[in-house]
């Protein structure tokens, strides 16, 4: 039984959330953005997969926003920086080290700029049946030392 479990954690965890074809994405990461919602000018620093669509992370005035694709337009700008390009990308299979040998495997789902280090987006523990207020977050951002390329 604990083997049939191990196997269905496995393919949960490599199971792309958005199916056969990863969505594209309104905007790219360190792209321009207008925000509608505050009717402001602000780049895109993140960018994660979240109950069936994308969501935009945006530094408006100081402050983390959040955004759909209907609030966000594109400008095809990208900021100049001097910061390398993320290790891993959306929907690549990454090795979590700190985990037990046989759930080590998952998907990128996110990708975020947090003082100016690249952080990704994984699952962390399966979902479960029953959701009740103490249920944790399955979602954490892992920085790229705690990723190995997945096979």
């Amino acid at each position: 039984m604990t083997c049939v479990i191990s196997a269905l954690e496995r393919n949960w965890y490599l199971s792309p959330p958005w199916g056969q074809t990863i969505p594209n994405l309104e905007a790219n990461l360190l792209e321009r953005v207008y925000l509608k919602t505050t009717r402001t000018f602000s780049y895109c620093c993140g960018v994660e997969w979240h109950y069936d669509i994308w969501l935009y992370t945006v530094i408006c005035n100081q402050e983390i926003l959040r955004a759909t694709k209907h609030q966000i337009i594109a400008l095809g700008h990208t900021q100049h920086t001097n910061l390398k390009k993320p290790t891993f990308v959306l929907g690549e299979r990454v090795i979590l080290r700190c985990l037990p040998q046989s759930t080590q495997q998952r998907l990128v789902l996110g990708i975020q700029l947090v003082n100016n280090s690249w952080f990704y987006v994984v699952e962390m523990i399966s979902p479960t049946l029953s959701q009740s207020l103490t249920t944790p977050n399955r979602f954490a951002l892992v920085g790229e030392r705690d990723l190995i390329r997945g096979l």
